[in-house]
């Protein structure tokens, strides 16, 4: 995986904030909603390469896509730009049928040529998230021929071979779904770029509101877009990029924001019980979890596998060290992905492991090494997993490293353990599913270098029910397959899910009508009010 998942990073600081309690309150402007939030992570606006989560979250309002998933009901999807859709009894064609009121920011109508061109040109471009829309057997020679307008409100999608229907359609929610202004877009290329060089710092679509500033790692300026069918209440949004968690707390409590995106345990427990302030959470598609390289032979058991699972104290991490931040979950797909399960089979018990351990061949444990991120909570996270470890005889020798340091080991399968996060790139279980699980070449020449590869992990049982489950065209069936398999995953694969993330945003006084999505892209600013 390359950028989004390589800044993946913890919200929760271990600073603890001044209790400052202002005696006068500034105030934002009137229409105006500005947000503290860590935004030094953006590359690029252009939706065909938007990857990380800042541009992604923004491209959320000012872009619409066909279809969005229902996010009370993860197994469910609307419509967005469509209003109603067919799919072939061969599960090889969609046609989608457009609403006719959608206008662009520019004053265009939004027909579908442009959504024949939005997904046609990310396969052309072929940026980092392309991948999202290629892996259906799309490519810049056959695109035209299956992804094209039959008329201004019909667009129709044919796969080159089939697909599971629901993998197919969550796919399309994803930003990179995102349709733009084809001939805004067009006029503003250069050297055969489509765009892309004009589109890195602007945007050309038809959601509520139209980026009109952006300086990096400093803010993002968006305003209402005054052609959108569905437009914002407040007339502008900021987000302030604001690295500091106690920084961005003290900022709310002067009234210098409306809304704090990035509060770690420490501040959150030192505004619990005020009134003044409102909380918006949501489980996040994103694990932490500690991998065992099988590479090490004493780390290729599968009784030791189980007995770090058995040795770890989940909840007392959870409870003491990222209470509102990160949440016990023990599967590789994070509630807040369909078909997730809630099964939470481990707790520590220490004579359990041991005895686990000397099934194993290992009555006196072994020494073994863990890389893991330095900064918070990785540290504190890390040391327990030192202590739980050693209660059962395993001698582990701490790692710390930055962030990229870390992933670059992994990917090399040069760790023995490694403590790391991961996120899902788009709202489908096949995400997690397809990088946990399938490992068809375990050599060094392998196409499918994700986790499973980068820990020797072959499973071939779980890699062949992970490529049944993107053909499957029944979705219950489809479901059902992927319970089946993090059940098989707790029990056989060299990694323990511990962690699943929640994004916290607290806002002002007064302030309401802001939701936090399970990812960045399904944010969304156009309910926010204040008083």
């Amino acid at each position: 995986m390359l950028t989004r998942r390589a800044l993946l990073a913890s919200s929760a600081a271990t600073l603890a904030a001044p209790a400052v309690i202002p005696t006068a309150r500034a105030a934002t402007p009137k229409g105006v909603a500005v947000m503290a939030k860590q935004i030094d992570d953006i590359v690029s606006f252009d939706p065909a390469e938007s990857y990380e989560f800042s541009d992604n979250e923004v491209d959320a309002n000012c872009y619409r896509r066909l279809i969005r998933p229902n996010l009370d009901d993860a197994t469910k999807i609307d419509g967005d730009l469509a209003e109603k859709w067919e799919i072939s009894k061969d599960g090889l064609t969609f046609t989608f049928h457009l609403r006719r009121d959608v206008v662009f920011d520019s004053g265009k109508p939004l027909t579908a040529h442009d959504v024949a061109f939005s997904l046609q040109r990310v396969v052309k471009l072929n940026k980092t998230p392309g991948f999202i829309i290629t892996q259906f057997g799309f490519n810049p020679d056959n695109v035209e021929k299956l992804v094209r307008a039959l008329d201004d409100t019909t667009l129709e999608l044919k796969l080159p071979e089939a697909q599971a229907t629901s993998f197919v359609l969550y796919c399309l929610t994803a930003n990179v779904g995102s349709v733009v202004d084809a001939a805004t877009v067009m006029a503003n290329q250069t050297n055969g770029d489509m765009g892309n060089a004009w589109l890195k710092t602007r945007t050309a679509g038809a959601g509520p509101y139209k980026l009109t500033e952006w300086a990096a790692s400093d803010h993002v300026t968006v305003d209402l877009n005054p052609h959108a069918a569905d437009k914002g209440i407040m007339r502008r949004i900021v987000l302030r990029h604001v690295a500091d968690p106690p920084a961005q707390l003290l900022m709310l409590q002067k009234g210098d924001v409306d809304i704090a995106r990035d509060l770690g345990s420490d501040q959150l427990k030192s505004i619990a019980g005020n009134k003044s302030y409102t909380i918006s959470a949501s489980p996040q598609g994103s694990s932490m979890y500690i991998a065992m390289n099988q590479a090490m032979p004493e780390l290729a058991k599968p009784e030791v596998h189980q007995a770090i699972k058995w040795a770890i104290d989940y909840e007392a991490i959870a409870k003491n060290i990222t209470p509102n931040t990160w949440s016990v979950c023990q599967t590789f797909l994070p509630s807040a992905l369909p078909g997730a399960i809630k099964d939470m089979p481990f707790e520590r018990n220490v004579g359990k492991a041991k005895t686990l351990l000397a099934q194993a061949g290992l009555p006196d444990g072994f020494a073994v090494s863990m890389d893991y991120i330095s900064h918070a909570p990785f540290g504190d996270i890390a040391q327990v997993m030192q202590a739980n470890l050693a209660a059962i005889g395993i001698k582990v020798t701490l790692l710390p490293g930055e962030q990229k340091q870390v992933i670059t080991k992994t990917r090399a399968r040069q760790h023995q353990l490694a403590m790391l996060v991961w996120g899902t790139d788009y709202f489908d279980p096949n995400s997690n599913a397809q990088a946990w699980c399938e490992n068809p070449d375990n050599s060094d020449a392998s196409k499918l270098k994700i986790l499973a590869w980068r820990s020797h992990f072959v499973d071939k049982e779980l890699n062949n029910e992970a490529v049944a489950a993107v053909h499957e065209l029944d979705p219950a069936r489809r479901i059902a397959l992927y319970r089946t398999m993090q059940m098989q995953f707790m029990d056989r694969a060299p990694f323990a899910m511990v962690l699943q993330q929640n994004a916290v945003a607290v806002l002002g006084k007064g302030v309401s009508g802001f939701k936090v999505g399970p990812m960045p892209d399904y944010t969304h600013y156009s309910k926010i009010t204040k008083a």
